[in-house]
């Protein structure tokens, strides 16, 4: 019977605060308000009439977030208790009142912390020290650059804090009123943050290191419950989000909402690359280079303030266009960049062209060996090499520790592929020799490192193979589609059009994947498959595939080799 009574005074006290987040200024879009369902378990110790009693019940937390905020933006997040209902009475003892209460909730990552105030005219039913919030420390003592907001009565709870007791009323007091039971209201608490430069705010409650523990004085719900039969009764509370005292810590520990922060649009630099010098009636190949890398937006290609053809679509980072100049003399080029979700728009610097009747020298090329950086010995790999400027077609010799060449035809996009499979361990080096064509001279990458290493013994090797793409008709949907052996084998799949990610990767079922894609501009390409494996599968990549896309380059642009007014275009979903 006495059990009985303490349970009865934890029991309406056993729920989690809810909380409710709102931004100010209506910018960021907001979420639909989300409830997280979990169970809250917390053991009273009374110091008389019965013993230790655990009691677990069912809780939520509702939260209404915005789904986004800039970076660097200012916002307030309110925190808003539910009413709480005690029985005044259980079993012939009084309950007096429930005191030192206090909700603890985790500063969040990712933002910082500018203050916090309760609402006034919020709270209901209270008396004591009137309810406030505090950053606290670990160790519960006030601190500028303490993990936790506290919620409670200026710190006066039961445990950690410098003004504990378990044995005597103080802090926020509820006493009991006239009836069988008693209900209250703890403040709203509205808090100031500001959001960092990227990643995530997430809302959680205390529940890290020792206050996720069992019955610990940190545990992010605490209170002291007075009732009185024969003796006056105190139950020193603790509550964690758990199923039992047993059980690990549940939902109620996680992120009870998140909201993303948009990061500011990066800064990005427009260079021009291609011949200094071009022969009057021949197109000549020009590439505008992005960085950071986009994919998105549009380059405008000028001669001096007359656009060179339409804008062309800026994908990897790069946008290519062959114009036929048919004036001799000097042309100064430039590449405005329009800019894309994340990067800001920029102008490169004039580049100049000398024009002339006579053939101009050979323009100069550089050859970069890019991928792959790690591979297994016996995986199919792709050696990956980039040739700049983009467009000048031809080949590209691979060789691996001075061996036998590995011809990879290169792409309108300069993109070169070759397929290779290391048979043995340590680090090997790749060099990439682009054999020239008319026009552009030959050149030589440095030597590039791969470590090779032993697939676990236990993997079960795996083989991609991509279907032949062959000629496509440009804005035209079509289909890739790789196989993977064995059919059990489980992972995904990326796609690629010479080094740049076609759309994200593809999950494997029954030993094939697909993806659907439109390209939009014409041009000769490399298309692969990469086959990345689930645990207990190696990955592998398919042979490059050639892709045509067959169009008049347009307005501005020549024809011939390396001709295009940009590169590959749309990505399927």
């Amino acid at each position: 019977m006495r059990e009985k009574r303490i349970r009865r005074l934890i029991t309406p006290l056993g729920t989690g605060a809810v909380v409710g987040i709102t931004m100010l200024g209506g910018v960021p879009a907001q979420a639909a308000p989300v409830t997280t369902p979990f169970k809250t378990a917390c053991l009273a110790t009374p110091s008389a009439v019965a013993g230790p009693t655990v009691q677990a019940q069912d809780a939520s937390v509702t939260i209404d977030a915005p789904e986004s905020v800039a970076a660097g933006e200012e916002f307030e997040v309110t925190i808003i208790p539910p009413p709480i209902t005690f029985p005044n009475s259980a079993s012939g003892a009084t309950v007096q009142n429930v005191s030192r209460i206090k909700i603890d909730v985790a500063i969040p990552q990712n933002a910082t912390y500018l203050g916090a105030d309760t609402v006034a005219g919020t709270s209901v039913g209270l008396s004591g020290v009137t309810p406030n919030v505090l950053r606290v420390n670990e160790n519960g003592a006030v601190d500028a650059n303490g993990s936790v907001l506290r919620l409670s009565g200026n710190n006066v709870v039961i445990g950690n804090s410098p003004t504990s007791s378990k044995s005597s009323e103080g802090g926020i007091v509820a006493k009991a009123g006239p009836g069988s039971e008693t209900t209250f209201q703890l403040p709203q608490v509205r808090a100031r943050l500001k959001a960092g430069a990227s990643g995530n705010v997430e809302i959680k409650l205390r529940t890290a290191g020792d206050a996720g523990a069992w019955a610990n004085d940190k545990n992010f719900l605490t209170f002291l419950p007075k009732a009185s039969l024969i003796v006056t009764a105190w139950a020193p509370t603790q509550c964690t989000p758990r199923d039992s005292e047993s059980a690990p810590l549940n939902a109620g520990a996680g992120p009870l909402s998140t909201t993303r922060i948009v990061e500011a649009d990066k800064a990005t630099t427009t260079t021009i690359s291609g011949p200094n010098a071009a022969k009057n009636g021949s197109p000549v190949t020009l590439t505008a280079n992005v960085a950071p890398a986009a994919n998105g937006g549009t380059v405008q290609f000028k001669d001096g303030d007359a656009p060179l053809g339409a804008p062309v679509p800026v994908t990897g980072g790069a946008a290519i266009i062959a114009p036929v100049f048919d004036t001799d003399g000097p042309h100064s080029i430039t590449a405005e960049y329009s800019g894309t979700t994340g990067f800001t728009g920029s102008v490169s610097a004039a580049k100049v062209i000398t024009v002339t009747t006579d053939a101009p020298p050979d323009a100069v090329t550089t050859t970069t060996v890019t991928a792959p950086s790690n591979a297994k010995v016996g995986q199919d790999v792709n050696l990956t090499a980039k040739v700049t400027p983009a467009g000048t077609g031809g080949t590209v010799e691979f060789t691996v520790d001075g061996g036998a060449p590995v011809p990879g035809m290169v792409g309108s996009d300069g993109v070169a592929v070759a397929p290779y499979t290391f048979t043995s361990t340590g680090t090997h080096k790749v060099v990439a020799r682009f054999t020239g064509v008319s026009g552009y001279a030959k050149s030589v990458s440095p030597a590039f490192p791969v470590s090779v290493t032993q697939p676990a013994a236990a993997d079960v090797e795996t083989t991609t193979t991509l279907d032949a793409v062959g000629t496509v008709t440009r804005n035209t949907p079509v289909t890739l589609r790789a196989t993977v052996a064995p059919g059990t084998a489980k992972g995904t799949v990326q796609f690629k059009l010479g080094d740049a990610p076609l759309g994200a990767p593809v999950e494997v079922v029954d030993g094939v994947a697909t993806l659907p894609t439109t390209f939009v501009s014409p041009g000769t390409f490399n298309v692969t498959a990469e086959f990345v494996g689930a645990p207990g599968f190696t990955a592998s990549a398919s042979a490059p595939q050639t892709l045509t896309v067959p169009g008049d380059p347009g307005p501005g642009t020549g024809g011939g080799t390396g001709s295009l007014d940009g590169l590959f275009g749309g990505f399927g979903s």
